[in-house]
C-alpha cells in the first residue's frame, strides 16, 4: 500500500486511482495525497471524466452500462436503489427511469446531489434494511434491492410510481426463472402488503 504523499504526479494519480477500482470521490483522492490541480489537469487532459460534482472516474475505462446508478452509490452511501430504477436494472419494467429512485431510512439526511435527479423515498428501519443486494457495476459496489423486494416496494408505492408499473412488475417477475412465492411474501409482509398482492396474484391467474 501507498503511503500519503503531500501531492502525486499525474502518473502516480492515475496509478492510485487504478488501485481503488477507478472512481474516486474529491475527498478520497485528497486523502490519497492527489493535489486538487493534479485532478483538474488530468480532467482537462482527457484522462478523468467528471461523472458527477465531487466524482471522478477513468477515462480508458470501459462505458459503464448504469452511470446515474454508481454515481449514486458513491454519492449517497446509505442510499438502496429501489422501484423503478431497480425494477429497471432487473427489467421487470418497460418504464425509462428519469431519475434515480433511492430508498433512504428515515432520519437520514437527504443528499444534496445535483446530478442525476434523484426521488428519495423514505423507509422504517426494517423495510429499508430487507432485501438489499451489492452489485459491482463498473468497479463500484451498488445496493439494489432484490427483485422480490423491489416489486414489493412497488406495490407499497403504487400510487407514486402508478399501479399499472407496480402490475406490470409483478406479472414479469412471477414469469422469471427465479421466482419465489414465499420470497415475495415474506417482503409483502414486511411492506404491509400481502392483501394487495393477493389480490393482484389473483387477477393476473
Amino acid at each position: 500500500m501507498r503511503t500519503n504523499k503531500s501531492s502525486h504526479t499525474a502518473d502516480e494519480a492515475l496509478a492510485l486511482f487504478r488501485e481503488h477500482g477507478g472512481t474516486l470521490r474529491t475527498g478520497e483522492a485528497l486523502a490519497l495525497g492527489i493535489h486538487p490541480r493534479t485532478l483538474y489537469r488530468l480532467r482537462d487532459d482527457g484522462l478523468l471524466e467528471q461523472l458527477a460534482r465531487g466524482l471522478y472516474r477513468l477515462a480508458d475505462l470501459p462505458p459503464l452500462d448504469h452511470p446515474d446508478l454508481v454515481t449514486v452509490a458513491r454519492q449517497v452511501p446509505r442510499g438502496v436503489i429501489c422501484l423503478i430504477s431497480a425494477l429497471a436494472f432487473y427489467e421487470l419494467t418497460t418504464q425509462v427511469p428519469h431519475a434515480v429512485d433511492v430508498a433512504l431510512q428515515r432520519g437520514d439526511e437527504r443528499p444534496r446531489l445535483t446530478h442525476p435527479p434523484l426521488r428519495v423515498f423514505w423507509y422504517a428501519k426494517e423495510a429499508w434494511e430487507a432485501g438489499i443486494r451489492t452489485h459491482d457495476v463498473g468497479n463500484t459496489l451498488v445496493r439494489i434491492y432484490s427483485p422480490a423486494k423491489s416489486v414489493a416496494d412497488a406495490l407499497k408505492f403504487r400510487r407514486r410510481i402508478g399501479v399499472d408499473v407496480a402490475i406490470e412488475a409483478l406479472r414479469n417477475h412471477v414469469r422469471s426463472p427465479a421466482f419465489r412465492s414465499d420470497e415475495l411474501l415474506h417482503y409483502a409482509r414486511i411492506c404491509r402488503v400481502q392483501g394487495v398482492l393477493h389480490s393482484y396474484l389473483e387477477a393476473l391467474a
